[in-house]
C-alpha cells in the first residue's frame, strides 16, 4: 500500500528536479508563514509547477508530479521578506489537496524513478553525454565564446535530471520529463530532445552563414 503524507505546496512557474538547486525570493504573506514552518521543523515543501492560475495571489492549480525541496540557506530582508536557496530532494505524486491550510497542503506519496538498473541505461547515458558535448560545441562555435563544460555526472539518474533541468525546453517539456516513470525512458526522451535542439542550431548557423534576414522583424517582446 503506498504511504500518503502531508506536504506543504509551493506553485510556481518553473520544473524542479531531484539534485538541482532552486533561489527563490518569498514575499506572499503565507509562504512566508510556510518557510518560516519549514525552517522552524526542518522539513521540505513541494515544488509544484503550475497547471491553471497564477503564480503570484489566487489559488493555482499544480500538476500531479513535483519535486521536495529542502532549504539550505536563508537570508531574511526587509518587510519579512525572505531569500532561500533550496535543493531537489525527491519526486512525489499528489493524491489530494488539503483545503484548511493558510497555504497549499498536499497527501502525496513518493514517486521514485523506476528501472535505474536496466540494462539499457548505460549505453543511452553515454550517448546522451557525447550528445551534450556535441551540442555545448556547435554551440560554441556559433557564439565565437568558449564554453566550458565540466565533467557530466558518472550516475545516470544524475545526468537525467541534470539534463531535464537545463535543457533549453519548454515548461511542459520539462513536465513531461519529470513525470517520466523510468530511467531508459526519461533519457531516450532527451536524446530526441537534444537532438531537435541540436537540429535546430544547426539551421540557424546555416542561416547566418548565407546571410539570412527575416522578412518580419523580430518583436522587441
Amino acid at each position: 500500500m503506498t504511504e500518503l503524507y502531508s506536504l506543504p505546496l509551493f506553485p510556481l512557474n518553473t520544473v524542479l528536479f531531484p539534485g538541482m538547486t532552486l533561489p527563490l525570493h518569498i514575499f506572499e504573506p503565507r509562504y512566508r508563514v510556510m518557510i518560516k514552518r519549514c525552517l522552524k521543523l526542518n522539513r521540505p515543501f513541494g515544488v509544484v509547477l503550475i497547471r491553471e492560475g497564477n503564480e503570484v495571489g489566487g489559488s493555482a492549480v499544480p500538476h500531479d508530479i513535483g519535486t521536495s525541496a529542502y532549504i539550505t540557506h536563508a537570508q531574511p530582508l526587509d518587510n519579512g521578506r525572505i531569500n532561500i536557496q533550496t535543493v531537489g530532494y525527491k519526486r512525489f505524486r499528489l493524491v489530494t489537496i488539503e483545503q484548511d491550510k493558510p497555504f497549499l497542503v498536499g497527501r502525496v506519496a513518493d514517486y521514485p524513478l523506476e528501472g535505474l538498473n536496466a540494462p539499457e541505461v548505460a549505453p543511452l547515458a553515454d550517448a546522451l553525454r557525447r550528445s551534450v558535448r556535441v551540442y555545448v560545441d556547435t554551440l560554441a562555435d556559433m557564439t565565437a565564446q568558449e564554453i566550458p563544460l565540466g565533467p557530466l555526472p558518472e550516475d545516470a539518474r544524475e545526468l537525467a535530471y541534470l539534463l531535464g533541468m537545463t535543457l533549453p525546453l519548454s515548461l511542459a517539456e520539462k513536465q513531461s520529463l519529470l513525470a517520466t516513470r523510468d530511467l531508459t525512458s526519461m533519457l531516450r526522451s532527451e536524446q530526441r530532445l537534444l537532438r531537435r535542439e541540436l537540429m535546430m542550431l544547426k539551421q540557424l548557423i546555416r542561416h547566418q552563414e548565407q546571410g539570412w534576414q527575416p522578412d518580419v522583424p523580430f518583436s522587441p517582446n
